[in-house]
């Protein structure tokens, strides 16, 4: 009797546990507010460009921007914004990476920059 009492305490105790832990595996460590900027190295594309983007459940997007892309959960960055392709390597409340487009049919390339709000 006390043994079943046992498990069934047991089952109670760590059924609330298991659904935090789940809720916060949903989560990344990289959601939040990012700042980002884009400078161009090569091409004619603007010389440079800020972005607020938004990481959430490490899914990357931006009101009103046709803006997709993701965040691994070791930091990597895999995003598109405008057309333009762009990966990388976020660690902390910082990042930076590399980009590539096209403006007018002519290439472009370049690096970017991003902090954490």
């Amino acid at each position: 009797m006390k043994l079943r009492h046992f498990a069934c305490l047991l089952a109670l105790t760590t059924t609330p546990v298991s659904l935090v832990a789940a809720n916060a595996a949903a989560q990344s460590a990289y959601d939040g507010l990012w700042n980002v900027t884009i400078v161009t190295k090569t091409g004619t594309c603007e010389p440079s460009a800020r972005y607020p983007l938004t990481v959430s459940d490490g899914k990357v997007s931006a009101p009103g921007a046709d803006v997709s892309g993701s965040v691994g959960r070791e930091g990597n960055v895999r995003v598109s914004i405008r057309g333009a392709f762009a990966n990388g390597q976020l660690s902390g409340n910082a990042g930076s990476g590399k980009w590539n487009g096209a403006a007018g049919g002519v290439p472009c390339s370049g690096r970017w920059e991003a902090s954490r709000q």
